[in-house]
């Protein structure tokens, strides 16, 4: 499974451990992921996705996930946020 945030595309990052007498060993940082159940309220069900806490924290703040969805392009989304914009699409244009 990859260390990817389905939400926001965060991944690894590659950088140096720099010692005291400034000797650099490569290291990686990786994101911090939670599964999480977030609920869709215009679907009506649950969605569990692999979710960094940065992405978790920016879905709160633009309003939940169907807003973020829709907010957010979908290069930048993963297969299953993919899926679940592609339904809100849906059922948005049934509604119309």
């Amino acid at each position: 499974m990859a260390r990817v945030c389905e939400l926001t595309g965060k991944g690894r990052q590659v950088g140096n451990n720099v010692s005291h007498a400034n000797n650099k060993t490569k290291r990686t940082f990786l994101p911090n992921l939670q599964n999480v159940t977030l609920i869709s309220d215009e679907l009506g069900k649950s969605v569990k996705l692999r979710v960094s806490t940065h992405g978790l924290r920016s879905v709160e703040h633009v309003g939940g996930l169907d807003n973020w969805l829709t907010k957010t392009s979908e290069d930048k989304l993963g297969p299953d946020a993919r899926k679940l914009k592609r339904e809100l699409a849906k059922k948005a244009k049934a509604a119309a």
